[in-house]
């Protein structure tokens, strides 16, 4: 892409990302802090991608996807996931019509553009199954049909970590359906005191719709349109290959901790996301700490360990920044 051509681009992108700007004031104004979080969910709806957020109760998991929800004129679902859910109370069911003697579709709250999985991993197996067509292919089958969902169209799922009592490990094909992982840690101690002071005022901060689905869906497709370089996308394919060969990138020493690398489904991921990471930061153009931004939270649920990484407390973060760290940056 020639200089003058970038430069238009990047024009257009300056002007065309600013309604993000407005997004992360109006989300600003509920949360108090969690600015990497609220990047990573803007980045997910604008690379149509889903997101799994970790962290222990009352770390504004929740109140955080249901005010960005809020920002956005659409339509918006909570589902609180239980040991008793069924796949039914997700995506609906065939209800028998006494008057017409046929059966008829009742549809479940899955139809809706974005939904909140509430404590995702305290629902069983069947139910996390459930989730796969919707979050893969964007579709739901009732009966022996199949309904298409609204687009956009976003999961966004929280989970207290494994550990915790009641909590049944996500399947592996349903993590890797997840763009992100993101692990939400504790506020530092000012934006807790600024919270603190907030929650005791006697006025309630709400956030304002200030985003249409439309907004959105024209993002998406600049964001496709940002120019990426050979060398940053062989930077990609670099991290991606090094997580399952390791030791032809001279990282012999994580080779006994690494079950399994990254899927291509990760490469894919890394591209949209880092070509999104340019757009809220109104560039046209992608830079290798686009890739290091995202990398974390997209690898971190896709790179397997070993038992004996599990037991020398080697966690996948850690492979990571290894890796990162190797891999020579263009």
């Amino acid at each position: 892409m020639s200089q003058t051509n970038l430069q238009q681009l990047t024009e257009v992108i300056k002007d065309k990302s600013q309604f993000v700007d407005t997004l992360f004031e109006e989300v600003g104004k509920v949360v108090v802090g969690q600015t990497t979080l609220v990047e990573k969910l803007v980045l997910a709806l604008l690379c149509d991608g889903h997101v799994l957020l970790e962290g222990l109760p009352g770390l504004a998991k929740t109140l955080t996807v249901k005010t960005l929800a809020q920002t956005i004129d659409a339509r918006f679902n909570r589902l609180q996931f239980t040991p008793d859910l069924l796949p039914s109370d997700l995506i609906g069911t065939m209800i028998f019509n006494q008057v017409t003697h046929e059966f008829t579709p009742k549809k479940g709250p899955i139809f809706t553009n974005i939904v909140l999985a509430d404590e995702i991993n305290r629902a069983p197996a069947k139910v996390q199954s459930a989730l796969l067509e919707a979050m893969g292919e964007h579709q739901v089958t009732i009966g022996e049909t199949t309904y298409p969902l609204d687009d956009p169209f976003i999961v966004l799922a929280t989970q207290n970590p494994i550990e915790q009592e009641g909590t049944y490990p996500l399947p592996e094909a349903q993590l890797d359906r997840f763009l992100f992982k993101v692990r939400v840690d504790y506020p530092n101690i000012a934006e807790e005191k600024v919270m603190l002071n907030r929650m005791t005022s006697n006025e309630t901060p709400h956030a304002r719709k200030v985003c249409k689905p439309e907004t959105i869906l024209d993002a998406r497709k600049l964001c496709n349109e940002i120019y990426m370089d050979e060398k940053v996308k062989d930077y990609i394919l670099n991290i991606v290959f090094a997580s399952r060969f390791p030791e032809k990138y001279g990282l012999s020493e994580i080779k006994p901790y690494i079950s399994t690398g990254g899927s291509p489904r990760a490469t894919l991921s890394l591209t949209r996301a880092s070509r999104a990471n340019a757009f809220i930061r109104h560039r046209g153009y992608v830079t290798p700490e686009d890739v290091k931004s995202v990398a974390y939270d997209i690898l971190r649920h896709r790179i397997l360990l070993t038992y004996e990484a599990d037991a020398e407390n080697i966690n996948s973060e850690q492979i990571v920044r290894k890796i990162l760290d190797r891999i020579e940056v263009p």
